[in-house]
């Protein structure tokens, strides 16, 4: 796998690893308490809650990733809020149909499905803590920074003075 120019995309890459572990284990655990609060019916819609939540939240990471393939590229910001918010428009008409079609339907436990959605959000937000705060991103540390650099005959300049040089050769000739 070669290195990406762009600081962004292993932390992105490692949220999307992390947050598939974590939809995994979250996928057996909301079965069982969905299983256990609502029946058959509770473990679906526990399944589908995490599932929707990690679909919806991979989103983001994934269209960040794709653009970030065009970096260095003449049109690469371009190319970049275009698939972002491509990204956003597809989860957000995705959202739409999705509550349409879910909106009544006898195999969804209306509560079991919010606190699965809920928790897998929750989740996800701390994946992405845990993951920014423990990446090394690399940074240049061998570079010089300019210093100030002094002219060698350079005549002190009059601070905030709107004067022209005639006045103030004027002025030190009267002993001001």
């Amino acid at each position: 796998m070669s290195s990406s120019p762009v600081s962004s995309t292993p932390v992105l890459r490692t949220v999307l690893i992390w947050s598939a572990v974590v939809t995994g284990a979250l996928l057996v655990v909301a079965a069982v308490v969905g299983f256990l609060v609502a029946g058959t019916t509770g473990l679906w819609s526990a399944l589908l809650g995490v599932l929707l939540a990690a679909l919806f939240l991979g989103i983001t990471a994934a269209s960040i990733l794709i653009a970030n393939c065009w970096y260095g590229d003449p049109l690469y910001v371009p190319i970049f809020f275009g698939i972002v918010l491509g990204g956003w428009i597809l989860k957000l008409v995705l959202f739409i149909v999705a509550l349409i079609v879910l909106r009544g339907q006898p195999w969804i436990e209306p509560m079991v499905f919010f606190v699965a959605v809920v928790v897998s959000v929750l989740a996800s937000l701390v994946v992405d803590v845990v993951v920014l705060t423990r990446m090394r991103i690399p940074h240049v540390s061998d570079t010089t920074l300019p210093t100030t650099v002094e002219e060698p005959d350079a005549a002190p300049r009059a601070s905030g003075s709107s004067r022209s040089s005639e006045s103030d050769a004027d002025a030190e000739g009267r002993g001001a």
